[in-house]
């Protein structure tokens, strides 16, 4: 822990007295995520909550409170906000235990589970998201440059060479175009078993929804049918897509896009997002010295190259893949 952790821990605790008093309790960590937020358990006599630690200067605390407020206002089980201060970014959330979709999932449940995800998403992507930010071509791009960054140069120490680099140039531009063709919806934006939580009386609880915009309307399956910390045999991959695809269809929100146009969509955006994500490892492995996410790039890297050999306008991605990476 560093000085400065050290010394919003305090603050943390100043902030508490000051809503509770002398009030007896116990302040215990629980797992982060990939941000600079830290979790506490907040446990006393009358209260067991989530404690967050998010700094103000480094973290979108007012983006928070207003997804948290569209989502809940839908039904979407997301954790109440008990106390905030956005000047200190500090927060006490409902506690949905510590158990992820992620360690709940096995070969018996997963349809089940997945249903109920899906069930989720519906719901999501009908929340009014015209007060978001737009997932536009310049974020899209952005996103995708950090593969070549920070996976490609600064992880690989790789310099690629120019039509390498037009390749890459081609293949992103034809990734954002597909990604804004798509119906425009909510979007959590990390929306994978690692965000979603299984809590008590068979319902699943969404977190980590602060970065929302609204965009494609396959990013959020993609993410959790092809989850970077998870993967499955791409039959079940495509018949949860295409059970989601009726879904749609019966709301009314794909009926000019047939199926196999769907599933390009999906498949596509799925590439878009892996580059990001690999990248984001990366990143997060050379900059803040996380170096476990490491241990998902070999899954995401293979996801992007499967998928980009299956259409001709991504298949050099997947030729340079295969020839400059070995993992």
């Amino acid at each position: 822990m560093t000085n400065s952790d050290d010394t919003r821990l305090s603050l943390l605790h100043d902030w508490l007295k000051e809503n509770f008093g002398n009030l007896e309790y116990t302040l215990k960590p629980v797992s982060g995520d990939a941000s600079f937020r830290r979790y506490f358990r907040f446990k006393s006599d009358q209260h067991q909550l989530i404690a967050v630690d998010s700094p103000p200067d480094k973290e979108s605390n007012e983006a928070f409170v207003h997804v948290t407020h569209l989502l809940a206002a839908e039904g979407v089980a997301v954790p109440h906000i008990h106390y905030c201060s956005l000047d200190f970014g500090f927060f006490l959330l409902s506690d949905f235990g510590d158990r992820l979709l992620l360690d709940s999932l096995n070969d018996k449940n997963a349809n089940d589970l997945y249903a109920m995800a899906l069930d989720s998403l519906i719901t999501i992507q009908q929340t009014p998201a015209e007060s978001l930010s737009l997932y536009d071509q310049t974020l899209l791009q952005q996103e995708m440059e950090l593969f070549r960054e920070w996976f490609i140069k600064k992880h690989l120490k790789i310099n690629l060479n120019h039509d390498e680099n037009e390749h890459l140039n081609t293949v992103f531009q034809i990734l954002a175009d597909d990604a804004l063709q798509q119906p425009q919806v909510f979007v959590h934006r990390d929306y994978h078993s690692r965000n979603i939580m299984t809590i008590e009386n068979e319902t699943l609880g969404i977190i980590d929804y602060q970065d929302s915009v609204k965009g494609p309307i396959t990013y959020d399956l993609v993410s959790l049918l092809r989850d970077c910390y998870i993967s499955w045999p791409d039959e079940k991959v495509y018949a949860l897509c295409l059970s989601f695809y009726e879904m749609l269809k019966t709301q009314g929100a794909v009926q000019h896009i047939d199926e196999s146009t769907f599933i390009k969509f999906f498949d596509l955006m799925g590439i878009q997002r892996h580059l990001k994500a690999v990248g984001i490892f990366s990143r997060l492995n050379i900059r803040d010295n996380k170096s476990n996410y490491l241990n998902d790039i070999p899954r995401t890297l293979n996801y992007i190259r499967l998928i980009a050999k299956k259409y001709t306008e991504t298949e050099k991605l997947a030729e340079i893949i295969s020839s400059r990476v070995n993992i």
